[in-house]
């Protein structure tokens, strides 16, 4: 048994938003609100990052077209006693899908801790560049 750090990616869609700033206040307090409701408040809320196709360089993960806006959110939690990286990856995605049904969930990084401490951790990288 192991005990992991999974952070999962999740893209939140908001309505009646004017710029990306706006998007990013609407969606973290959307996942925020759900996560509360749920007495999930150990969950980790942060923006996303995407990387420009052109230059490489990060940038938050915040679009809007017309009044609707897509922001990618990170959320990171602790799973204790898992019996393997996937047996986390499930326990973290069953924990937070209870808050955000309808919400597609992916992981996006895997840490294994011992004695406390982050060590190497596995990377699911999926080619999308991030």
């Amino acid at each position: 048994m192991g005990d992991y750090i999974v952070v999962l990616e999740a893209p939140i869609i908001v309505r009646d938003v004017e710029t990306p700033d706006d998007a990013i206040n609407v969606a973290v307090s959307k996942v925020a609100k759900a996560l509360n409701k749920e007495k999930l408040d150990f969950v980790r809320v942060e923006i996303g990052y995407s990387q420009c196709p052109v230059c490489g360089s990060p940038f938050e993960s915040a679009f809007v077209i017309g009044s609707v806006g897509l922001v990618g959110i990170y959320l990171t939690l602790k799973v204790f006693n898992a019996q393997s990286l996937e047996h986390a990856e499930r326990i973290a995605k069953a924990v937070v899908g209870k808050a955000l049904k309808k919400v597609p969930l992916k992981v996006f990084e895997i840490k294994e801790l011992h004695n406390g401490k982050e060590e190497e951790g596995v990377e699911i990288d999926d080619n999308n560049g991030i």
